[in-house]
């Protein structure tokens, strides 16, 4: 089955009719991220994630998003434990919304409650939170669903502001970085970008004063520092897999060639 948005096998629309004995029971495995190496990060974020994650953009064109990077190789993240734990101290709001999610039909007119019926927490035994009462009214859980889902839903809408106020600035350059493991193979990590340091200091004086007016400019600077992160991310792939602890060189971050 083709996943829908990264994580979502089968999202359908929330109602008391299809999920009138609908509980969904979550808790602390994350097993349903174990093959995305990446997700969508917010802007209201960017302080938490990096603080221990690489915060970079992804996409095309106008539709470039922050993303936080959790793993080097397509397939594979690295902040998930084998018994489905959260390795990271900080869990992207993107994965905390699961198995909810928001989809719109008239370009974000309207929104329509989704849950993803694959889920394994989803079960029509009573177990965990139901979604609504015997009445047909929607339960206190389901409520907060839509009112944390409606923030994420502000958020990235500022999210969208600060992407397209880069974007017009040309401050995006198209990024690789490099890691030697420790039997010499080359692993590279490339379609991403991330913000031009000398194309951010050649800003006018009140380009800059508006990015700082903003808040944006603190954005910037969280993720240029969030980087640094990618060696440590790239070490998760297993005791040994890079060269000794050591002697871990930093990963050869450089701009993509011309024609990538």
């Amino acid at each position: 089955m083709v996943k829908q948005l990264l994580i979502y096998e089968r999202a359908v629309p929330v109602s008391f009719r299809s999920h009138g004995d609908l509980a969904v029971r979550t808790g602390n495995n994350f097993s349903f991220a174990r093959e995305v190496n990446s997700v969508p990060l917010m802007a209201a974020e960017f302080a938490n994630a990096a603080a221990e994650y690489s915060v970079v953009f992804a996409g095309q064109g106008e539709n470039i998003i922050p993303v936080v990077l959790l793993g080097v190789r397509d397939g594979e993240n690295l902040f998930v434990n084998p018994d489905g734990s959260w390795a990271g101290r900080y869990v992207p709001a993107f994965l905390r919304r699961y198995p909810f999610v928001f989809s719109s039909t008239d370009d974000g007119a309207n929104f329509t409650l989704c849950v993803d019926e694959e889920f394994e927490g989803c079960n029509r035994k009573g177990r965990g939170e139901r979604l609504f009462d015997g009445d047909g009214e929607r339960t206190l859980y389901l409520q907060n669903v839509l009112g944390f889902l409606q923030a994420y839903q502000v958020q990235f809408q500022r999210t969208q502001t600060l992407t397209k106020r880069l974007n017009d600035l040309n401050l995006f350059e198209s990024m690789q970085a490099r890691f030697t493991l420790r039997d010499g193979k080359v692993l590279t990590l490339s379609g991403f970008f991330a913000v031009n340091r000398e194309r951010l200091k050649a800003l006018s004086g009140d380009q800059l004063a508006e990015l700082a007016r903003s808040d944006d400019l603190e954005l910037i600077y969280l993720h240029l520092q969030s980087m640094r992160h990618l060696s440590a991310t790239a070490e998760r792939m297993g005791a040994g897999a890079l060269k000794g602890k050591d002697d871990v060189p930093e990963p050869e971050t450089a701009p993509e060639p011309a024609d990538a």
